[in-house]
């Protein structure tokens, strides 16, 4: 008997478990179509943010303080009760998830890399609060508890003039950096900035290991990495990968460009009289192009060194 009862509760479960399964492929009911904003930032890191996106739908004075309740809510069913209430799941269905590939400062603040679901805490009045929690994998906020938060940060709402049917996420004002994302809906706007944490570190990490690979392959790369490299003030890489541009075996060329971009490094670096003997060599090279000699000259008329300039007007 009790092994048919034990049948029987496994049996139960399946059913439940099944009957709940949807179909993936069939549209969104209610308007709530899934959407997914993915946002490079300096190239090699990224943030993405998915999430469900309903619709006003005429509700345009019940979305913000009736639909979406101020403060959290006792939403009656999971971990969600009077004592524990749940923010905004920031979106529809599924949890809104905020992912990036490297770790970022939310408004200053430090969120390592990671998938994390995004909450957020609207007021009738004041900041709101966005929550970064470890659970990213639920079904709407019914299942929020404040000990898997990771990181809130506050946020100032904004009126717009115009409704937005479709809740919207976006990346506006997008730097080398950082950018800010936009939650937009109905006449409401929450911006907040994500800033790469060592941003120049990232990219600098990253080169090191794509230049070991095809594309380290070709002395253009090493010329525009060691132009970047010294831009950020990494000299020792730049001096490193302009003389890669030169002299590795079987890539490696003389030219115009590689011995002048590394005369460029050696002058960043404060090395001055070695940068100039090299750039001697560059515009000496077969083939230096005449725009570029040129305007080395008036760049050595604007150093005050008019003796060296006319040295190099001489045909």
């Amino acid at each position: 008997m009790k092994q048919k009862l034990t049948l029987f509760a496994a049996l139960s479960i399946a059913v439940v478990h099944f009957t709940h399964a949807q179909l993936s492929s069939l549209p969104p009911s209610g308007e709530n179509q899934k959407s997914e904003v993915k946002q490079y930032i300096g190239g090699v890191a990224w943030v993405q943010i998915s999430y469900g996106c309903p619709d006003v739908a005429g509700r345009e004075d019940q979305i913000w303080g009736q639909l979406v309740p101020y403060g959290k809510a006792n939403l009656g069913f999971g971990s969600s009760t009077a004592e524990n209430p749940s923010p905004w799941r920031a979106g529809a269905n599924e949890n809104t998830v905020f992912e990036t590939s490297h770790d970022v400062l939310i408004e200053g603040k430090l969120l390592p890399a990671g998938k994390y679901g995004l909450f957020i805490e609207p007021e009738e009045s004041g900041d709101w609060t966005l929550i970064f929690s470890e659970e990213s994998d639920a079904w709407g906020s019914f299942f929020y508890v404040p000990e898997e938060e990771v990181l809130t940060v506050a946020a100032t709402p904004v009126d717009l003039d115009q409704s937005i049917e479709f809740l919207t996420y976006e990346f506006v004002n997008r730097q080398n950096d950082q950018a800010t994302v936009q939650m937009k809906w109905e006449k409401k706007m929450l911006p907040f900035t994500v800033a790469v944490k060592d941003a120049n570190a990232v990219t600098l990490s990253a080169l090191k290991s794509e230049l070991k690979d095809a594309p380290g392959f070709t002395f253009n790369n090493w010329v525009s990495a060691a132009a970047w490299a010294s831009g950020a003030g990494y000299h020792e890489e730049a001096e490193l990968w302009a003389e890669n541009a030169i002299s590795l075996p079987f890539i490696g060329q003389r030219n115009f460009t590689t011995l002048s971009t590394k005369s460029t490094v050696l002058t960043a670096a404060g090395k001055t009289d070695e940068a100039m003997k090299l750039m001697d060599q560059a515009i000496n090279m077969p083939g230096a192009p005449a725009f570029q000699v040129h305007a080395y000259g008036r760049q050595l008329i604007a150093a005050g060194q008019p003796e060296k300039a006319l040295e190099v007007f001489k045909p």
